[in-house]
């Protein structure tokens, strides 16, 4: 079966040199664009990341230092990154979790606000986790009946994704479950929209340090301000967004920080 896709819909997967979301960096990329019509480009490239790859980790996805010593920083291909996922939704196994916020802090060094207003996101982890709790490679063989071949190499792992999210939405379509209270609803249907809500979070930013609460406002979701407007602690407590932008917080954080208080600032 094909999803219904109303735009491209953009499959990627990283390597990296661990799993800090601020910290670490890209070694490798691969992005599989699914356009309207079914037709398919890939596109996968190695990465300088500009720091040493731990060697634990390479023994992970099989990339060491001398592989990538050559190859262009991210910084030198964020541009034509961008354009190639421009206009499309995103896909991905555990990409709100991580690849997601990783590649918006790579663009955001590479001087880029990466926009994710206006794009669904799909994870194919959380409809898995949801219906049959494993990894990528039981989910490729459950789903698909077939073996995950060098799993831990960003083709490989972001074309299993992408088989394994088609056959999840053919298989799940339409069949309902039922959530704590005991309650069925269908969380699987055939529409990028419904998959978008069902796999990203309420978090106003990627790292979960910012959430919205009922009016759609944006609050702190940690600390002692926890719950409170974003915008009322800033007022009330000036202090705590320069400690904020001295922290060892994500840029995005950051700027949807700045962007709030800039707003607040000229609304008087």
């Amino acid at each position: 079966m094909k999803l219904n896709l109303t735009r491209p819909i953009a499959f990627f997967d990283l390597e990296t040199t661990g799993v800090s979301i601020t910290l670490d960096r890209i070694v490798e990329i691969s992005i599989i664009k699914i356009d309207v019509n079914g037709t398919e480009t890939t596109k996968t490239a190695r990465v300088n990341p500009t720091i040493p790859i731990p060697e634990e980790v390479s023994k992970i996805h099989g990339i060491y230092d001398e592989d990538v010593k050559d190859a262009p920083t991210f910084r030198q291909i964020a541009k034509s990154v961008e354009e190639f996922l421009t206009g499309c939704d995103l896909g991905g196994y555990n990409l709100t979790r991580f690849d997601v916020p990783v590649i918006v802090e790579e663009f955001l060094r590479a001087g880029i606000d990466f926009n994710l207003e206006n794009r669904r996101i799909v994870d194919a982890q959380k409809i898995f986790y949801l219906m049959e709790p494993r990894t990528l490679a039981a989910a490729y063989k459950f789903f698909c009946n077939k073996e995950l071949e060098n799993a831990h190499s960003a083709e490989a792992d972001t074309r299993a994704t992408y088989e394994v999210l088609v056959a999840q939405v053919e298989k799940y379509d339409g069949v309902a479950i039922k959530d704590k209270e005991g309650v069925e609803y269908v969380p699987v249907v055939n529409d990028l929209d419904k998959l978008h809500e069902l796999s990203f979070s309420n978090f106003a930013d990627l790292a979960g340090r910012l959430a919205f609460n009922s009016k759609k406002e944006v609050v702190f979701n940690f600390g002692k301000h926890k719950n409170k407007t974003v915008e009322a602690v800033l007022i009330e407590e000036p202090s705590y967004y320069a400690w904020m932008l001295n922290g060892d917080f994500p840029l995005q954080t950051k700027n949807i920080l700045t962007k709030i208080k800039l707003a607040s600032f000229n609304q008087k």
